[in-house]
């Protein structure tokens, strides 16, 4: 792609988070939801393969419903109330409309179904894109709604944390696991959204510091299924060693990084008289760890059985820059220590 429009084309998607940030007034969020969708549509069919046009038409329609949602809600909401004002969303109904919208748009059970394809069509640089950048302007219109709405947050929470778990069981696509991973971890954020906004602020930030980590680390090995990864010793022998690490703090085990928000979380359902969600949620986190106990089997416990693939990728370098990938990687197993100071430095 020409480096003129990619610029252009990432601006975009910066501008259109950007405004939906800054955004009081319902038509402006969804301006700033369509900017974004706009944007990423090049980016994601710029390889023209079948599968990529055909995920890139799947997240189009998806997105254009739940903006259409978006919009005949909030125009509801105001000719009942008088009220363009998101905090505003004060009617039940156009309040659910809205919430269910927003998690059509991120991916969240049970109106996920498209994530896993569009994910799967994707290459893993766009597939980073829309799992990380794609789910901020949404989540800062549904923090935004979070007490309009409890019972249906809470439904929306667990059934996207046992979906999540249990749909990435029987997969072998590694874009389509780190799909079912992300709804996963979208269930725990909401959650706990509606008791303490800052512990969703903390659990996305350190989802997508891990996830960004996961990404480039399959696409510097240039895996994107389980058995591919039995050659990544032979390309990368030492981030080969990483990646069960980076893995397992996605399922969230202690010492690593990605233990402290599902503690917290959990923590905070128990003080909210909340011990079945808290214990049905800490379940479906052992049905996500199985799966990331098994791409670190295939990754660090097993050898392809073709010994001139194992070792010609010797003698190619990668010839791209991995700062993004050495500084997500040591967040991501490195910052459990300093949970403390980003909870005192959170609203």
């Amino acid at each position: 792609m020409n480096p003129y429009i990619l610029s252009i084309l990432l601006m975009s998607l910066g501008l259109g988070t950007t405004i939906t940030f800054a955004s009081s007034h319902w038509l402006l969020a969804w301006m700033g939801l369509e900017i974004n969708t706009l944007a990423i549509i090049p980016l994601m069919t710029q390889h023209h393969h079948p599968r990529a046009v055909e995920a890139t038409t799947k997240y189009f329609l998806t997105q254009a419903t739940a903006a259409a949602m978006i919009l005949f809600a909030s125009t509801t909401n105001a000719w009942i109330t008088g009220q363009w004002n998101i905090l505003q969303l004060s009617h039940p109904i156009p309040a659910c409309a809205v919430t269910m919208a927003l998690a059509l748009k991120v991916g969240l059970a049970p109106v996920h179904f498209w994530l896993p394809e569009v994910l799967q069509g994707l290459n893993l640089t766009t597939g980073l894109i829309l799992s990380t950048w794609q789910k901020l302007a949404p989540f800062a219109l549904i923090t935004q709604l979070n007490s309009t709405t409890p019972a249906l947050l809470i439904f929306l929470g667990l059934t996207s944390t046992l979906t999540g778990g249990w749909g990435g069981l029987n997969q072998t696509q590694l874009r389509k696991i780190l799909a079912y991973s992300s709804i996963a971890h979208l269930g725990w954020m909401i959650l706990v959204l509606q008791f303490n906004p800052s512990l969703t602020i903390l659990a996305l930030s350190t989802y997508i510091i891990m996830t960004s980590a996961t990404f480039l680390t399959f696409k510097t090995s240039n895996s994107t299924n389980i058995n591919t990864l039995a050659t990544s010793w032979a390309k990368t022998p030492i981030l080969a060693g990483l990646a069960p690490l980076i893995l397992l703090s996605l399922g969230g085990l202690p010492p690593l990084t990605g233990f402290a928000p599902k503690w917290l979380i959990l923590q905070e359902l128990t003080k909210q008289d909340l011990p079945l969600t808290a214990t049905i949620a800490a379940l479906s986190a052992l049905l996500s760890l199985y799966f990331y106990l098994r791409i670190s089997y295939a990754m660090t416990l097993t050898m392809s059985p073709c010994t001139s693939t194992n070792l010609s990728p010797w003698r190619h370098n990668p010839n791209f820059s991995t700062l993004l990938l050495s500084t997500s990687t040591a967040a991501t197993l490195l910052l459990l220590p300093l949970t403390p100071t980003a909870l005192a430095l959170l609203p």
